[in-house]
C-alpha cells in the first residue's frame, strides 16, 4: 500500500503535542495562581511594554473585552499597571510590574524545563530539522492566506 504525502495526518499529532505542553505547563505553574491567558498576557507585555488593550488582544488572538477581564485580574493582583496614553487620554497603556518580572523568570524556567523534558533523546540536528520543516509549513500556510484574499 502506497500512502500519498498529502494523506499523512500530522495535524492531530501537532495538536496532541501542543495540548501536552499546555497540560504539563499548567501543572507546574499552578503555584503562581495564574491562568494560561494571564501568563500569555504577562509575557507579551514583558516583551512589548506599553501596548494598548486592543493591541494586546490582537497578539493574544482574543476579543478585547476578554483581554480586559484578564488585565483587570492581573492589575488587581499587582502584576500589571495601566498608564494614561500621553497621545490619547481615552486610551491606557499596559505595563508589567516588578512583581510580574519575578514570576515571568520562574515561568520561563518552567517552560525551559518542559522543553528539555520533551526533547529528551532527540539530537540537536533532529530538532533543527523539525523546526526548519515546521517553519516551512507555516510559511506555506501563510502564503495561502494571501492567495485566498485575491480569489
Amino acid at each position: 500500500m502506497d500512502i500519498k504525502l498529502e494523506d499523512i495526518s500530522f495535524g492531530y499529532l501537532i495538536n496532541d503535542v501542543t495540548l501536552l505542553f499546555r497540560k504539563h505547563f499548567d501543572r507546574r505553574a499552578v503555584r503562581f495562581g495564574l491562568t494560561r491567558a494571564q501568563w500569555r498576557a504577562l509575557k507579551v507585555l514583558h516583551r512589548r511594554p506599553g501596548l494598548r488593550q486592543t493591541e494586546l488582544a490582537e497578539f493574544l488572538e482574543m476579543e478585547p473585552i476578554a483581554v480586559g477581564r484578564v488585565i483587570d485580574r492581573l492589575q488587581a493582583a499587582g502584576f500589571v499597571e495601566r498608564r494614561a496614553d500621553p497621545a490619547d487620554r481615552r486610551c491606557w497603556r499596559l505595563y508589567d510590574t516588578e512583581q510580574s518580572r519575578g514570576v515571568i523568570d520562574d515561568m520561563e524556567d518552567i517552560a525551559r524545563s518542559i522543553r528539555r523534558d520533551a526533547t529528551s533523546g532527540i539530537s540537536r540536528e533532529e530538532l533543527e530539522q523539525l523546526m526548519a520543516t515546521l517553519e516551512r509549513m507555516k510559511e506555506n500556510l501563510q502564503s495561502l492566506e494571501g492567495a485566498a484574499s485575491t480569489v
